[in-house]
């Protein structure tokens, strides 16, 4: 976790959520991001201040790397860690972003039996996760720029699938979490927690999101699934936005 997740909603209407300034970028919707593809990034423009709306690679490359093999490891860092690890120490510090998601996928069960959930906001607003983000200058000068999505230890229903969860933050924390406002590193990792169970819905989808080649909205429809007792509460009514 976070494996794959949703972003199909118009850059522009991101943009105006987000509050970003400069062109909005081009990006095709996707029902099924998965690490190694461009996503788009709320950020503070690092020559300018302004805030951001960007298209970057899901998978970090830190700096100092010496090539981008690395990238497909570093889709996730974890909250608790993130300022010991050398990958993710300078990116806490100078580097943060929001990730805008619709939505992301989570399987539940052992072996080759795994059932898949989709888990999105009741409220059908985005999701904003915290990430860090990092430039690395390629060998033929140009920067390829990458983001890694934070995460923290589940509560409520997402336990029941998998031990970590993105982190989600509220939007009274994106400036401070951006930089537009001053705030200690303790502040900020104080806003590392799990969402409030209540905010989420969880349901069922059929096993076609395990395959990346798959990607259109039907991966989001609901699974018609017998799911065990202790899973009963992962069936929710997806937000309106899913069709």
């Amino acid at each position: 976790m976070c494996g794959r997740y949703i972003l199909q909603r118009d850059p522009a209407k991101l943009a105006a959520y987000y509050k970003t300034s400069a062109p909005t970028p081009n990006f095709a919707a996707s029902w099924n991001l998965a690490p190694t593809q461009d996503g788009l990034v709320v950020r503070r423009h690092p020559q300018t201040g302004a805030r951001h709306l960007d298209i970057l690679r899901w998978g970090l490359v830190p700096h100092w790397a010496p090539d981008a093999a690395g990238g497909a490891r570093l889709i996730n860092a974890r909250s608790e860690t993130m300022t010991e690890k050398r990958s993710f120490a300078d990116a806490f510090a100078k580097r943060r972003c929001l990730v805008p998601m619709d939505g992301f996928y989570e399987w539940q069960g052992e072996g080759k039996k795994k059932q898949p959930f989709a888990a999105a906001l009741r409220s059908g607003a985005p999701m904003s996760v915290a990430g860090l983000w990092e430039g690395w200058k390629q060998p033929d000068g140009n920067w390829l720029r990458t983001y890694s999505v934070i995460t923290t230890a589940s509560a409520g229903r997402q336990a029941l699938m998998h031990a970590r969860m993105p982190v989600i933050l509220p939007a009274e924390a994106w400036g401070r979490w951006l930089g537009d406002e001053p705030a200690e590193a303790g502040e900020l990792l104080g806003l590392m927690r799990p969402a409030e169970d209540a905010l989420l819905a969880f349901w069922p989808v059929g096993p076609r999101v395990g395959r990346v080649a798959e990607n259109d909205a039907g991966l989001l429809a609901s699974a018609e699934v017998e799911l065990p007792e202790e899973l009963g509460g992962l069936s929710d009514q997806p937000p309106d936005w899913v069709g």
